[in-house]
């Protein structure tokens, strides 16, 4: 079947439920015994508490329930539940980016921020790394599809990931969660809930501490590393919580959390080895013996790396919602947060045994952010009038050091291999200052940010079935970025130097490409010549939003809509230069690192529907997304390069539902996302810098990185009680994606195939709830899949595979454990 038939299918469904079907399920009768119908989902993807199928927008939403049988306790786990969601990690698990019908920005750089926007209990959170935490008890989470740029703000730009954690109440409750599995997985939770002043303050704390060893057996080769596996998991979070209600009217909802992380990640595989005789995997082995395996498969899961992967994360925050209901139809809500973040990493940063360059695990190579924020809003009816309007603030204060040295067999490799030896023609030696072992860069970045906004989106009900939403939202950004940098050593200098004695040994053009190896960012001791210096920049944006939405019927909804977004620019957070060729060869540092605005315009064509008395919710939508200077983020092998591409789009469709089968002890719940993600055809001269366009050469007129075509996930609950005071509960999930590139540069080393993951539970409990033993297994099939491609650091030729080296970082392996619940 073509993807345009199995489009128009789907489309189909999006269109003829409201104009046909509808129409017809809602005027059968009901069957003489009463089926079970789809439980009301509540949401507040528009700020509002309302019906989802009342909501004209697409969201999956998923309960508790459903987010514990399947295993989700972060953003990750939450892609097996959510078709055309994908989140992956990189460098570290603080490198997480989400991305929604194949729309993101990579994480690697803490100066770009999501595209997809990720808020918890109200609370905006500024990168997607912050989301990689046990996220607590939840009530629910809801995936907003498409630019959400009204009510949620300036990097809503892809969509939004509102999660909602379970609130303080005023009965008393507390139950304990003891997990173990394979790969020495061990941990638990703890919760209290309860009332401390009857009908007046009522409190909930949430503990949890969780250890697991690594997916990867690393060779250390001659260390110093001492560590022999990778991607292992050990924190613990907390999370404290007082809810004060005096009256009927007032309300104050106070929550803490704090979250350690003490782990080793993450080190990669190689996936790709040029043959010729001279590829840099062969180099690398000259240099130091066993340093890559040829040979072996990639899922083997046996990585090599020197040294320490060490990484210490801690996100903490505290936030206040007050909610005051100041008439009948009137409402103002406050929320206040303070949010800090900050992770020090280190890293083989040529992912093998050999120490060829690295960042150091003494916690100096670090990065992070403080935030506040507040917002406040009203909302309120007035007869057909129903109206929100509210203001926004956010300071945020980002730093990093970033360290990246050379090690002690940087040079045999690099100068006397990759590079031929030229380097000691021009006087430097082994064991020289240009390139010594601890040379390198050491930049710190401190930047500050303000971002101000004021918004409305108000809902007008013309007739009894027909109702039209407006938005408006004006933001202001402003950001300050105060760099220094650093470097040791003095290759470029010699190069450039010297360049006429290179010419005359090899040429001018391999003379060029030699002084260019020698001139890469980290070796440039021109950026120091800077010294302190700032760049500021601020812009202004005006979005919204209109929808119109009819009802058919009671059961059958139908809207179109129109959104605009928006993500403001900012700037790279690492080393750019420039080529000067004329009068004389000149690699020089570029003091403006900053980069465009993004804009998108999203249009929308969706139905909801509640079908066979109720035993049915099936919703669909026709989306086109146009994005215009889309943030690009790619590590071109020996630094990352921001580029803003002139144009994306998106467009396909998403449909869902739920189905309370026939057989009663059955629910099922699903969907599908078809998305076309392609860049626009450009051309050097349309880019930044021009200067890139190799780097970038594949991307006109190709479907962008991680965006499948084709993306399904279904859930199968089976509950059946045994006996009087029994239960069994059965659950089985699956994700679905067709083929993508996980490499920016859509190196087709780096394509991962179409694949699937399943996780499974199974449990036996007590029909009150107080206790329940669980089995269960995630990527039950053993799945093996790329998370991210990438070129190998200092390994790669981008004009030659034949001698270039390209790694992955993996996804997780099959894992199988039991869990025993108690409530009382």
């Amino acid at each position: 079947m073509t993807a345009s038939i199995r489009l128009g299918g789907i489309s189909a469904i999006a269109l003829g439920v409201a104009l046909s079907a509808g129409p017809a399920f809602a005027q059968e009768a009901p069957p003489a015994t009463s089926p079970r119908t789809v439980d009301v989902v509540v949401v507040t993807a528009t700020k509002r508490e309302e019906n989802l199928q009342d909501v004209p927008i697409v969201v999956t939403a998923v309960n508790a329930q459903l987010l514990a049988d399947a295993g989700v306790r972060d953003i990750k786990d939450l892609q097996i539940l959510t078709p055309g969601l994908t989140v992956t990690s990189t460098a570290s698990e603080a490198s997480t980016t989400a991305r929604i019908r194949g729309i993101g920005t990579v994480g690697d750089n803490i100066g770009l921020e999501s595209s997809v926007l990720i808020s918890v209990d109200g609370v905006y959170r500024p990168r997607n790394g912050v989301g990689f935490s046990d996220l607590g008890e939840l009530e629910r989470v809801e995936v907003l599809k498409g630019p959400q740029g009204t009510l949620f703000g300036k990097n809503a730009s892809a969509g939004v990931i509102n999660v909602v954690t379970q609130a303080p109440t005023f009965d008393f409750h507390a139950g304990t969660e003891l997990t173990a599995g394979n790969y020495g997985a061990r941990g638990g939770s703890v919760f209290v809930n309860g009332p401390i002043v009857e009908d007046v303050l009522a409190g909930r704390i949430f503990l949890a501490k969780r250890k697991r060893d690594g997916f990867l057996d690393v060779g250390a080769g001659p260390g110093p590393r001492t560590q022999g596996d990778d991607t292992d998991r050990n924190y613990y979070t907390l999370r404290g919580q007082l809810l004060f209600q005096p009256s009927d009217t007032l309300s104050a909802r106070l929550i803490v959390d704090y979250t350690d992380r003490d782990e080793n990640c993450c080190s990669a595989t190689q996936i790709f080895i040029g043959q010729a005789a001279n590829s840099r995997a062969n180099l690398v082995n000259a240099t130091r013996p066993g340093s890559v395996d040829t040979v072996a498969t990639p899922f083997d899961r046996k990585a090599l790396a020197n040294r320490s992967t060490a990484q210490g994360i801690t996100d903490q925050g505290a936030s206040l919602e007050v909610d005051w209901d100041v008439t009948d139809a009137v409402r103002v809500t406050s929320i206040t947060a303070s949010r800090g973040w900050k992770s020090a990493i280190g890293q083989d940063a040529d992912f093998t045994a050999a120490d060829i360059i690295y960042r150091p695990a003494d916690g100096g190579n670090s990065s992070g952010f403080e935030q506040f924020s507040q917002e406040v809003r009203a909302t309120g009816d007035a007869g057909p009038l129903t109206w929100l309007v509210g203001g926004f603030y956010a300071h945020e204060n980002v730093a990093s050091h970033a360290i990246l040295f050379a090690g002690e067999d940087f040079y045999a490799y690099y100068a006397q291999r990759v590079l031929g030896g030229a380097p000691a023609l021009i006087g430097m030696l082994p064991g020289g200052p240009a390139m010594a072992p601890g040379t390198g860069l050491n930049d710190r970045y401190r930047q500050r940010g303000d971002s101000y906004a004021v918004f409305t989106e108000d809902s007008y009900r013309l007739t009894d079935k027909l109702s039209l939403t407006l938005g408006l939202r004006w933001t202001r950004d402003e950001k300050e970025l105060s760099t220094r940098y650093a470097t040791t050593g003095s290759s470029c200098d010699q190069a450039e130097a010297s360049f006429g004695t290179l010419a005359t040994a090899f040429g001018a053009t391999a003379a060029q490409s030699i002084a260019g190896g020698l001139c890469l960012n980290q070796l440039n001791n021109d950026f120091d010549e800077l010294g302190r210096f700032t760049q500021s920049r601020s812009v202004e944006a005006v979005t919204g939003t209109a929808r119109v939405k009819y009802e058919f019927t009671d059961a059958v909804m139908g809207y179109v809509g129109y959104s605009r977004g928006f993500k403001a620019g900012g700037f790279n957070l690492d080393r750019e230069q420039t080529i000067i060729t004329t009068p004389a060869l000149n690699f020089t540092a570029d003091p403006d690192t900053w980069f465009k605005d993004e804009y998108v315009d999203a249009y929308e064509l969706g139905a909801k529907s509640s079908l066979f008395a109720n035993t049915l919710t099936l919703n669909a939508a026709l989306f086109r997304q146009a994005y215009t200077d889309f943030q690009l983020n790619t590590f071109a092998g020996t630094a990352f390069i921001v580029e803003t591409l002139p144009e994306v789009v998106s467009k396909g469709v998403d449909a869902d539902f739920t189905w309370r089968t026939p057989l009663e002890q059955l629910t099922l719940q699903g969907g599908v996302t078809y998305a076309k993600t392609r860049v626009s055809s450009f051309a050097a001269a349309d880019l930044t810098n021009p200067a890139r366009f190799f780097s970038l050469r594949r991307l006109p007129g190709a479907t962008l990185s991680f965006a499948p075509e084709w993306s399904g996930t279904l859930a199968g609950t089976f509950e059946q009680p045994v006996g009087d005071n029994l239960v069994v509960r059965a659950n089985v999930s699956a994700k679905y994606s067709s083929s993508y590139n996980t490499g920016s540069d859509l190196h087709p080393a780096k394509e991962q195939g179409a694949f699937t993951v399943v996780n499974a539970r199974l449990g036996l409990g007590a029909l009150n709830e107080l206790w329940s033993v669980e089995l269960w297994g995630a990527n039950v099939f053993d799945q093996d899949y790329y998370q991210v491609g990438f070129n190998g650091p200092f390994q790669v030729d981008e004009a030659n595979d034949a001698v270039s080296v390209y790694d992955a970082f993996f996804g997780a392996p099959r894992t199988w454990g039991a869990t025993l619940r108690t409530l009382f």
